[in-house]
Parts: C-alpha cells; sequence; structure tokens
C-alpha cells in the first residue's frame, strides 16, 4: 500500500480563549466544592491577585529600612514613660494629672462592681472537674506560693473547700519571669461557649486610618478586674504543689469565656466614646484629627482626657511603660496605623532580615 497525502479543506479553528477566561468558572456552592476536591475531581486551586493598589505603595515591603527604623525610634519617643521624661511635652500635664490611672506602681485589690460578671455555665450533666495536681521544682512552688500570698492579701482569692481543683503550672516568659498557668482543661470541655462577638479587625483599623494623633492604653491585669458571679466561685478552684486549694473571686486567666467577658465589659463602658476611642480586648486606641478650628493636639488632649475619666471612674488601670501618647505612627493588632494609611508590621510580616 502506498501512502498519498491528504489535502484537508473546510477545516475552522477556533481561537485559544484567554487564560482569563478559561479561569472564569461558575460559581460552586461551599458544599460542592468540598464534595469535589474530597471527590479528587479539582486538580488545582489558584488565588489571582488584581495589580497593585495605590494603598498597598505604604506597606511595609516597599519602605526602605532607614525609614522604618526612623519610624520605630518616633513611637518609642511617645512611650508614657519618655513623655513623663519632659515636662514640656504637651500629653505631660495630662499623664501626670491621671497618675491614679496609668503609673508603674498599680493598686492590688479587689475591683468595684461595675455590673458585668464572669459568669460560668456548665453542660447539662456536668458533676466535678477535678485533675489531681502534680509534682514542680522548688523554685516553681516558691513563686506560686508567693503569688497567691499576694493575691490573698489584695482580696482577689481565699482559701477554698471546693469538691473541683485545677492544678497550676508555671511557664517561662519572654524576659525570663515566670507566669502562673491554671490547666483548666476540664471546666473549659464542660463549660457552655459564650456567643459574645469579638471586635472586628478590619472596622477598628478603618475607623483609625488617617488620622492625625494616636494614642495606646495597655489596661493591666485585665482580667483580674472583674468580679466572679458568686455563685460560681467554687467552680474556680486551684491547687498548688505546697497543699493549698484556693478560689478566685476575681475572673482568672484561662478560662474558656473568659475574654468575652472582658470584651462585654470594655464595649459597655466605653461605647459612648467609639467616635474616638477604640477597645480590642485589654487594648484601648484613641484616635483624633483636626476638628472645629482646634489643632489635631487640642482635640486628641479632649479625647485622652474622656477616656481616662471613665478609666478613674471604673478603676480601671494602665502601665505607664505599655501606653503610647499623641504618636503620629502607632501598632494596632499587627499593623501600624498612621495619617497616611495602614501598614502591615514588618517583624510579622517577615521582611527584616529575608534576604
Amino acid at each position: 500500500m502506498t501512502s498519498r497525502p491528504v489535502k484537508a479543506t473546510g477545516i475552522h479553528l477556533e481561537p485559544l480563549p484567554k487564560v482569563s477566561e478559561l479561569l472564569n468558572l461558575e460559581e460552586m456552592a461551599v458544599d460542592d466544592f468540598l464534595a469535589d476536591l474530597k471527590a479528587g475531581e479539582i486538580a488545582e486551586v489558584m488565588l489571582l491577585k488584581p495589580e497593585t493598589t495605590p494603598e498597598e505603595l505604604n506597606s511595609s515591603s516597599v519602605l526602605d529600612e532607614d525609614v522604618l527604623e526612623e519610624m520605630k525610634k518616633r513611637r518609642e519617643a511617645r512611650l508614657g514613660s519618655e513623655v513623663l521624661k519632659n515636662p514640656k511635652d504637651p500629653v505631660y500635664p495630662l499623664v501626670k494629672e491621671f497618675a491614679d490611672v496609668v503609673s508603674k506602681d498599680l493598686p492590688s485589690q479587689l475591683p468595684p462592681d461595675r455590673g458585668v460578671r464572669h459568669e460560668i455555665d456548665l453542660v447539662p450533666g456536668t458533676k466535678y472537674c477535678v485533675t489531681r495536681q502534680w509534682p514542680l521544682p522548688r523554685a516553681q512552688c516558691e513563686v506560686i506560693d508567693a503569688f497567691f500570698a499576694a493575691k490573698a492579701k489584695a482580696g482577689m482569692v481565699r482559701e477554698s473547700k471546693s469538691p473541683h481543683s485545677t492544678p497550676t503550672f508555671c511557664v517561662r516568659k519572654p524576659n525570663g519571669k515566670w507566669r502562673l498557668v491554671h490547666a483548666y482543661n476540664k471546666l473549659i470541655n464542660a463549660t457552655v461557649p459564650a456567643q459574645t462577638p469579638i471586635p472586628r479587625k478590619d472596622v477598628l483599623l478603618n475607623n483609625m486610618a488617617g488620622c492625625e494623633l494616636n494614642s495606646a492604653l495597655d489596661l493591666v491585669d485585665g482580667y483580674y478586674q472583674i468580679l466572679m458571679r458568686e455563685s460560681n466561685i467554687p467552680l474556680t478552684a486551684v491547687s498548688t504543689p505546697s497543699g493549698m486549694l484556693w478560689e478566685w473571686l476575681v475572673m482568672p486567666q484561662g478560662l474558656s469565656n473568659a475574654p468575652a467577658t472582658f470584651n462585654r465589659l470594655v464595649t459597655q463602658l466605653f461605647s459612648p466614646l467609639r467616635a474616638y476611642a477604640q477597645t480590642y480586648f485589654d487594648d484601648i486606641f484613641v484616635h483624633s484629627r483636626v476638628e472645629d478650628g482646634k489643632t489635631a493636639m487640642e482635640v486628641h488632649l479632649g479625647h485622652l482626657r474622656r477616656v481616662l475619666e471613665v478609666m478613674r471612674a471604673n478603676k480601671l488601670y494602665a502601665n505607664t511603660d505599655k501606653c503610647v501618647f499623641a504618636s503620629p505612627e502607632i501598632k494596632v493588632i499587627g499593623c501600624f496605623v498612621s495619617n497616611i494609611g495602614v501598614r502591615a508590621d514588618p517583624e510579622k510580616r517577615g521582611i527584616r532580615g529575608s534576604g
């Protein structure tokens, strides 16, 4: 058999589709997507990113290392401890006036009843939450005993006869000091979770973006500033290696719904000031811009005063060393906020030293 050429006639080839058209798939319900993914029908998932927007030009990734370092120095210069070194600083008189709520030496005492107490609602059928205390090194035992002695003197804990018991141990902080931890695992598993909404980071950042001056106040020992519901105090009982059983009259750290309770308190107290004061758990962010012929500093000092007045009236305290006052830029939940927008923290993004 001899081969002969075949002449192709009347063949019409469609132009190749654009990549964007190939990727423009029909909308798929989440359930359908998960089912197809599990069945192996989806081979690859791609996320398309639009072109860089003008806002992204403010990103830390495009800022020079020297510029970032200079911004850091300016923020550090606005720390409360630095402000108090300069009597000519415009914020100095206000911080001195409210030294009872913004200080290094903060009172340790039972907080007032502000109308919000921490409540523990147990899953029906729960009896006792008991975990035996395990032995600990002498150094940790001494730290634990000293801790509870101080809290008992302040009226925050008392000796307990509760049928519940949770062990106590210590972990090292980054600064080398010890942090006490209560192993509330069984109590957490037996607690009905709270449905209190948490603050939205995007809303908070949007409210602050573009303001000329910002302050950040870090509330000290926020959890210890909330009373326990009287009937729930026995549930908080914790043991120590030295054989003591204590129960908390204030909200201890480690309970599953504690963040929700604290957020409910600060939201309730500072909601009248939400136009210029945002709360995020134990952080209060105050932001101001030029208003009604007043300078940004004049407006900001007025905003700060009202926030500090609420703190004083409700006996909430902030540590001077952790507060930032009247800064063009402050750190807010992993980002930096200033009058030119919001940028990511370069240390969080791993930009420094990544080369």
